[in-house]
């Protein structure tokens, strides 16, 4: 009976790994149901910006407070996990405190510090629950974060704060047995109010809280998938293969760029065969799904934190447009997760009438974007809203000829006078008479 516990315990260890890696790999294979694209150039300044980016919450720190509170928490989920190390460790083989042994007196200055980090972890958690619910920063309260995107932050919160009380409380009660060894910072502020209690008792409630707090990490472990703050790990590939080029540089379509440079030149053959090297005429202009988008833009979309700096830093969402760039990368999400559930179900996917564009983003989205780079500016992971807002435009225009009317007459006047003004080239220096 006494190796009825660990059983226990490899059991939902390895339940909570399994089912986490089933969902995960359901991730990784939605991702890849993007278009390929190469972003292996570049090794060490990619690294560079990864370690810069995500590990050092660089960007976070454009708005201060928020970025301090931010890296609070952040440290404290790196450094916390070493504790919950020893935890399975002592799980598996029966053993208590395991480390202790090795660390000697310097195992109750790491517990105590680790008890600062739950600590300062419950009041950011506090801080941030208030500026949502409470101050009701704007933000948050944004259309696209109604239900369960606003109801997931919460949960989040709820369960890092469950996490630190169980952990403290379970080193308070300890400290109450007769034959403890260790006395930790802040669990011996906690510890009187577990005093008074038979032995017997204490080992109880010591376990209650030593279960609470690992099953609670394993339950959370197996919530990160469905969740917004899958951008733990997700920011890490996602800074890595981030676009390295300047915000103001846009892709050319090489078989668009074709076409141009032989209508600038007199001399070309149009019926010429194509040089070897040659790209091949995409059989897609842009893309209308979001399968047809790349695989980046599909783990930028599963990276998103639904912080919404991008959408509070967006000139059109500002002046009361519709566009949100924080939506644009929500809906991407949900479109290739119902993609994916689609697959799931019959092998391959079967055409359901739905799409990217016009069911989730409205052209009236596409077309108030400014295409400024703001909302890319102002993501601290590095996440690029315009890249597929520019790619679902690209297919509007050449596609389906539904540019706005003002944008066809000017690309009408470019065609026919070489410039996007409805005057002849002839006509061009009139303004001199004036």
């Amino acid at each position: 009976m006494h190796l009825l516990p660990n059983i226990l315990f490899a059991t939902l260890l390895g339940s909570a790994v399994f089912w986490f890696s089933k969902n995960v790999g359901k991730i990784r294979r939605n991702i890849l149901l993007g278009r390929d694209i190469d972003r292996t150039d570049n090794a060490p300044k990619r690294r560079a910006n990864m370690f810069r980016v995500a590990f050092g919450q660089s960007k976070m720190q454009a708005r201060p407070i928020a970025g301090i509170l931010h890296f609070i928490i952040y440290a404290s989920f790196l450094i916390i996990n070493i504790e919950v190390l020893e935890i399975v460790i002592d799980g598996i083989f029966g053993t208590h405190r395991f480390f202790a042994s090795f660390l000697s007196s310097t195992y109750d200055v790491l517990i105590s510090f680790f008890e600062i980090l739950a600590v300062a972890t419950i009041v950011t958690a506090i801080i941030f629950w208030w500026r949502r619910n409470i101050g009701k920063l704007d933000r948050f309260h944004k259309p696209e974060m109604q239900g369960w995107p606003f109801k997931d932050a919460n949960v989040i919160l709820y369960i890092e704060v469950a996490l630190m009380f169980a952990l403290l409380n379970m080193n308070a009660v300890e400290e109450n047995f007769t034959d403890s060894q260790h006395s930790f910072l802040i669990s011996h502020l906690i510890a009187p109010l577990w005093s008074g209690l038979s032995a017997e008792n204490l080992h109880i409630i010591e376990r209650f809280f030593w279960w609470i707090h690992i099953a609670g990490i394993l339950a959370f472990l197996n919530y990160l998938p469905f969740s917004k703050h899958f951008h733990i790990i997700l920011a890490f590939p996602n800074t890595y293969y981030a676009n390295l080029e300047s915000k103001g540089k846009f892709a050319n379509n090489a078989a668009v760029t074709k076409e141009v440079k032989m209508m600038m030149d007199p001399s070309a053959d149009p019926f010429a065969a194509p040089a070897p090297d040659a790209e091949a005429t995409p059989e897609k202009f842009g893309a209308k799904d979001a399968n047809d988008l790349s695989w980046i833009n599909l783990l930028n979309a599963y990276t998103c934190t639904e912080c919404g700096r991008c959408t509070s830093e967006c000139p059109a969402n500002l002046t009361g447009k519709k566009l949100s760039p924080r939506k644009i990368m929500m809906d991407t999400r949900d479109r290739i997760d119902e993609i994916g559930k689609n697959i799931e179900a019959n092998g391959l996917f079967v055409d359901d009438h739905k799409s990217l564009l016009g069911d989730y983003i409205s052209k009236e989205e596409l077309w108030a974007c400014t295409s400024c780079n703001a909302c890319v500016q102002a993501c601290p992971i590095d996440i690029d809203p315009l890249n597929i807002i520019m790619q679902l435009r690209n297919f509007a225009t050449m596609e389906e000829s539904s540019a706005p009317a003002e944008l066809n007459a000017m690309m009408t006047n470019v065609e026919n006078n070489g410039a996007p003004w409805p005057f002849s080239q002839m006509d061009r220096a009139n303004w001199i008479n004036e």
